[in-house]
């Protein structure tokens, strides 16, 4: 990606920090054949949990159901380009938990719950980080189109940024 010396710290805090800020990306299972679906990332910051709110009649809902969770990915890219991550981990259902639901309760989650929070539907699930690789550029749209123009320029590689490997658990 670039020449940045980039440590696991400084991109799990980059990672952290952007998901706070733009909190959307795609989840799925970890299996052939499985899609990834666009969902909201609520971070509970004592444990390094991400919650995602959905309808227990979903078919990532009843998948992840299943005895000991399952295998899943979480695709992550700021609003701003400047922080990518493919994180591992595992997820199942935690169920109805109305501390959850009133610590993350928002107009966009209302949206999908007729009955608010006692919607009957209403379900959470629990994604356990793990293993993942973080991608961080901090100089943004300027930097990066100058980096390409030097690059050409000179026929050299572009500094975009640095990678990291990371244990989120």
């Amino acid at each position: 990606m670039g020449d940045t010396t980039l440590t696991a710290a400084e991109a799990e805090t980059a990672f952290w920090d952007s998901l706070k800020k733009s909190n959307t990306g795609m989840l799925g299972l970890d299996q052939p054949g499985y899609h990834a679906q666009p969902m909201t990332a609520f971070r509970e910051e004592e444990t390094g949990t991400i919650w995602f709110f959905t309808r227990d009649d979903t078919d990532l809902a009843k998948d992840a159901a299943l005895p000991g969770g399952q295998d899943a990915m979480f695709h992550y890219g700021s609003k701003d380009q400047n922080v990518w991550a493919c994180i591992q981990g595992q997820l199942s259902v935690h169920g109805h938990d109305r501390e959850i639901i009133d610590r993350h309760w928002n107009p966009v989650l209302a949206a999908w719950y007729p009955d608010g929070k006692d919607d009957p539907h209403l379900t959470i699930l629990k994604f356990d980080a793990g293993d993942g690789r973080i991608w961080v550029n901090e100089g943004g749209f300027f930097k990066f189109a100058y980096e390409i123009a030097k690059a050409n320029a000179t026929d050299t590689l572009p500094d975009t940024g640095g990678v990291r490997d990371v244990n989120l658990q």
